[in-house]
């Protein structure tokens, strides 16, 4: 089942998970571990292409879809990574509608996008014949826009009135920093930002996912109309082996 369609069925929750260290034994790992989607982050990670796809590659025989978050909006990041294969995009960094409309027509070829044509090395990915994916497995690629700016905030229900978005993720610690309390996730100035993002986008029936590190806090988002939820292996790591240093205290 693609992620697209996961996605359409609205009693389905999500896992999903960011992949900051730059390894396909780690997104591997994950992939079979049950997520269903790795989001490899070319953003503020050390990820090369070539690891990227392998990193995509990873995925292949489990259940999870590869995403990647480019480094901004921009239609080369795009061509690049849906022609190597992703699953869909997570744009960051917005803040108008205008950014929205733009991020959609990237992942679509013309006449009613941007996009490129060239997946010499997505459609084998997808097992399809070269000339089948336009028809087919572009069709199923990931709209996944980042809500992280004070602009987006403002700007939140023009932006869930552009068509063609597929899931929404508020990034609690880009949006707590621009909003001047930088980690403090239960600052009124947060909450209120938070707050509004999420009456919109449920109110607009989008999916919305956000950042879950602990159980009580994803079960607490899931309360409140969330369906995907996830973390940072990066971080899961650390905490696990700082867990179990403190077994020898």
């Amino acid at each position: 089942m693609s992620l697209k369609a996961k996605l359409a069925d609205t009693g389905r929750l999500l896992n999903m998970q960011v992949c900051i260290i730059p390894s396909a034994v780690v997104t591997q790992a994950i992939a079979a571990a049950g997520a269903d989607c790795v989001i490899i982050d070319q953003e503020h990670a050390p990820i090369g292409f070539e690891t990227l796809h392998a990193m995509i590659a990873a995925t292949q025989g489990t259940a999870c879809a590869p995403l990647v978050r480019i480094p901004e909006i921009g239609e080369t990041h795009v061509k690049r990574a849906l022609d190597a294969g992703v699953e869909g995009i997570c744009f960051p960094m917005i803040r108008t509608a205008a950014d929205a409309e733009r991020c959609v027509a990237a992942l679509r070829y013309p006449p009613v996008g941007t996009r490129g044509w060239g997946p010499f090395v997505a459609h084998s990915r997808w097992g399809v014949p070269i000339f089948d994916y336009a028809a087919g497995p572009a069709r199923e690629v990931i709209c996944m826009l980042l809500l992280e700016t004070r602009d987006a905030v403002a700007n939140i229900e023009a932006i869930c009135a552009v068509e063609g978005i597929d899931c929404v993720v508020i990034a609690p610690f880009d949006l707590s920093t621009e909003l001047g309390v930088p980690g403090q996730l239960d600052h009124p100035t947060m909450r209120e930002a938070v707050k509004r993002i999420e009456d919109a986008v449920l109110k607009a029936k989008i999916p919305l996912g956000g950042v879950g590190l602990t159980r009580e806090a994803s079960q607490a988002q899931v309360a409140r109309g969330y369906r995907m939820i996830g973390g940072f292996d990066i971080l899961w790591l650390k905490g696990a082996v700082s867990q179990s240093c403190s077994w020898l205290a």
